[in-house]
């Protein structure tokens, strides 16, 4: 897929313009007749699975316009291809807020990525909103006001990981293999939490770069250190060497964890081989199209009927689908709630309003909420486990903030 500039204005529907709209200086990126609003993905390089994120937001975007669009206003949502370099990010998401004069940035891929812009984007008080990535770091209002992630904490991800290993296996010896990275290095922090003062006895970590072949000598290592419990975070494209390696050697660890955002079905467990990861666990928040338990479901036929529409030769067994239409859809809420005004002001005011909230894709008691003071848009998250064809739950949707 190449999505360089998508600019989705369709229909060309007029809007008077409103007495109480913020002149243009106030509000960069806000027309008569549009809101721009600049995104950045791996359109491209080692992490370009993630790329239908993008695919699904436009075709979102697409829909809304469809619609009518918003305050009167169609979107055109821009995005361009960083390929998962730091350097690239910055000069696209100058691009975007310096050339195109976007009104907002929205749902950018990847922590490395993100936190090459972090602090250019809130000097120029740009509202950087909904991030397709878990770190802890989005989530600091105090110092970055005007950055906020979307999806439940890698940190916190990692924390229910090893209170679960300590239920199961209290002595486990615990391998955390993980990208060098602040989206890596997350796990280690989450893991670091729980054990605290018996973390240097209890485990070994392992690490490796994002731009590494494989991670073939990085799983040979964690074996010959005697792990019975592996914690991954690491990107699908490493996740699904994992998987097919420790299979490959005849590794069998107790348990075995894989990051939440590399455990689709079709991008992560088929290329592995789906019966290479019986018994890997994960975490979600969000429904799993393979689980039959949703084949009626009233959420998940809004999702396929739109797919069916907008994106009718996307994979539905990828996750990301799911993913990007819940991203989406909190984006225009926030939209909605900002009225006829598009300020950046507004729209982070907004941003940090959102009452609960319930999207189809999103596991029952899973919601999205944010507060002037809380920037983790959904905490909460339900184990489950690999059974060959399908991702099979298990116990309790826990609430992060309380591991």
């Amino acid at each position: 897929m190449t999505l360089h500039r998508r600019a989705l204005l369709t229909g060309g529907v007029a809007a008077l313009a409103l007495p109480n709209l913020a002149p243009a200086q106030e509000a960069p990126g806000v027309t008569a007749n549009e809101i721009r609003i600049g995104s950045t993905n791996a359109l491209s390089g080692p992490a370009s699975s993630y790329s239908v994120i993008s695919r699904c937001l436009t075709a979102m975007f697409k829909r809304l316009n469809d619609q009518g669009g918003v305050g009167g206003k169609q979107v055109n949502f821009i995005v361009y291809d960083d390929a998962y370099t730091p350097p690239r990010t910055l000069e696209q998401t100058r691009r975007l807020v310096e050339q195109d004069k976007v009104a907002f940035l929205f749902n950018q891929l990847g922590t490395p990525t993100n936190s090459a812009i972090h602090r250019y984007v809130n000097q120029r008080k740009v509202p950087h909103l909904f991030l397709a990535t878990g770190a802890d770091k989005w989530a600091q209002p105090q110092e970055y006001p005007w950055t906020m992630g979307w999806q439940p904490s890698y940190r916190t991800e990692a924390q229910i990981y090893t209170k679960h290993i300590l239920e199961q296996r209290p002595q486990a010896k615990i391998g955390v293999l993980y990208q060098n990275d602040d989206f890596g290095k997350d796990y280690v922090n989450g893991v670091r939490d729980v054990l605290g003062a018996r973390f240097d006895s209890m485990v070994k970590l392992v690490s490796h770069e994002a731009t590494d072949a494989t991670i073939d000598s990085q799983i040979v290592t964690l074996q010959g250190s005697g792990v019975d419990a592996l914690i991954c975070g690491i990107i699908p494209r490493f996740a699904a060497q994992a998987i097919r390696k420790v299979f490959d050697i005849g590794w069998k660890p107790a348990l075995m964890f894989m990051t939440n955002v590399s455990v689709s079905g079709s991008i992560v467990m088929q290329p592995a081989g789906a019966e290479k990861g019986v018994g890997l666990i994960t975490s979600d928040y969000r429904k799993d199209q393979s689980d039959p338990s949703w084949a009626d479901d009233p959420g998940m036929n809004e999702w396929r009927d739109f797919m069916r529409r907008y994106i009718p030769d996307g994979e539905l067994g990828d996750n990301n689908y799911t993913y990007g239409y819940g991203a989406a859809s909190t984006m225009i809420q926030v939209l909605r709630q900002c009225g006829t005004n598009f300020s950046r002001d507004n729209v982070m005011k907004q941003a940090t309003s959102i009452a609960p909230l319930e999207i189809g894709t999103l596991l029952p008691g899973v919601k999205v909420s944010t507060t002037p003071t809380n920037y983790h848009p959904i905490r909460h998250m339900q184990l489950q486990r690999w059974d060959g064809r399908s991702w099979v739950r298990f116990g309790n949707v826990i609430e992060g903030a309380n591991v």
